[in-house]
């Protein structure tokens, strides 16, 4: 594959998919596998509230759905009834459904009220601008989901809430940039909006990293579940130091719900992990989900790694170029305010259990494991090609 359309493939899954998820009889699905910091600040509110989240029902939506309900909140969701949730299937028998369309059909949230309103499909500054206009009447507060591409391009070592947002293009970009750019841009501009109309005071925004676990669509983050669970030689991408972050979109969707309920305003980056942490240390810790033998094959050489077609295994992402800081987002501010992390080996477990029941078709598991190019595929004469150097 031509390596620019590999990278510009990338970012249009994950744009395409959202943000930067049946019932098992694992707790996976249960909300009550957390670690003692979750389960501490877990306990069913006193407060039920009425939430409208716009979306709902991919990857994100049903994980805050899910959470929300299990604190005795209320939900509706406001969608354009296309996409049926993979998860908590059941819980949606008792979710309020409107149909509309961002662009053109507002009708179904007229003369509503609601005390909170999460913004999960805000893929255009005029759909926040014109659903935050009508909502701000008649609901409290207004929580936009955003994305640390607001920081495109990332350059700065130690990416603050309050560090400088891409706000507009360049005149001259690469393909890849007008990608990077533009979804940057838009989200940028959208938090803006969002403040603009609910005002400071009643707008809370959230800035995830990349997000993986159960139901996450972009098979971005699957490669590792799959290929630790099968152990042994295993290549292992990037430099020592070559920082990752990530983050469990459970992670992410039950602290969105906290911050309403306890109407913490402001802005926040969403990224994991808890403690800074490099490629080498997330395989390492990472392995520990499966009961296999592994060794790991490190292929340091940047150069070597761009030959063979290896800009990223998410969370790892070459940090060079624009990209350099992509991984040195700072979390600071959302750890004091409540983000709680569950263990890695945990989200890894989880998802592969996901990816392996009935919530994942057969055809999109052969969609990955059966990509001639992909590094699955490709990994064992990578391996061959590297140990020959």
């Amino acid at each position: 594959m031509n390596k620019k359309k590999s990278r510009r493939k990338f970012i249009e899954t994950g744009i395409k998919t959202g943000v930067a998820l049946p019932f098992f009889t694992s707790s996976l699905f249960s909300c009550t596998s957390k670690t003692a910091d979750q389960q501490a600040d877990s306990s069913s509110t006193n407060q039920k509230l009425k939430i409208l989240i716009l979306g709902g029902t991919s990857f994100l939506g049903p994980h805050q759905i899910a959470y929300a309900m299990s604190r005795g909140h209320s939900i509706t969701t406001f969608t354009r009834g296309k996409t049926q949730p993979s998860v908590y299937k059941k819980l949606f028998e008792n979710v309020e459904q409107l149909i509309g369309d961002r662009n053109d059909n507002l009708t179904a949230l007229h003369n509503r009220k609601w005390d909170a309103v999460i913004d999960n499909s805000g893929h255009k500054v005029e759909w926040t601008k014109k659903t935050a206009k009508l909502l701000k009447d008649n609901c409290a507060l207004y929580l936009y989901t955003s994305s640390t591409g607001v920081f495109y391009p990332y350059l700065d070592n130690d990416i603050k809430e309050d560090t400088k947002l891409v706000l507009s293009e360049p005149a001259e970009m690469n393909e890849e940039q007008k990608l990077e750019y533009r979804y940057g841009v838009m989200k940028a501009n959208s938090e803006l909006e969002a403040i603009r109309q609910f005002g400071k005071d009643r707008t809370i925004i959230v800035r995830p990293t990349y997000m993986f676990g159960p139901a996450d669509k972009t098979n971005r983050f699957i490669h590792w579940p799959i290929r630790l669970s099968q152990g042994g030689e295993i290549l292992m991408p990037g430099k020592e130091n070559d920082m990752v972050q990530y983050i469990d979109a459970r992670d992410a969707a039950e602290w969105m719900i906290r911050l309403i309920e306890d109407k913490k305003t402001g802005t926040y980056n969403a990224a994991g992990p808890k403690e800074k942490q490099d490629i080498y240390e997330f395989v390492e810790e990472a392995k520990n989900a499966f009961e296999v033998k592994s060794t790991f094959v490190k292929i340091d050489d940047y150069n070597f790694l761009k030959e063979n077609d290896i800009h990223y295994i998410v969370p790892w992402i070459m940090p060079t170029g624009e990209n350099q800081g992509s991984a040195k987002v700072n979390n600071q501010k959302a750890k004091e305010n409540g983000l709680t992390f569950r263990p890695l080996t945990e989200s890894i477990k989880d998802t592969w259990d996901w990816w392996n029941s009935d919530a994942v078709s057969q055809a999109q598991r052969d969609k990955v494991g059966s990509d001639p190019k992909s590094v699955l595929a490709l990994e064992k004469s990578i391996i061959e090609k590297w140990k020959k150097r």
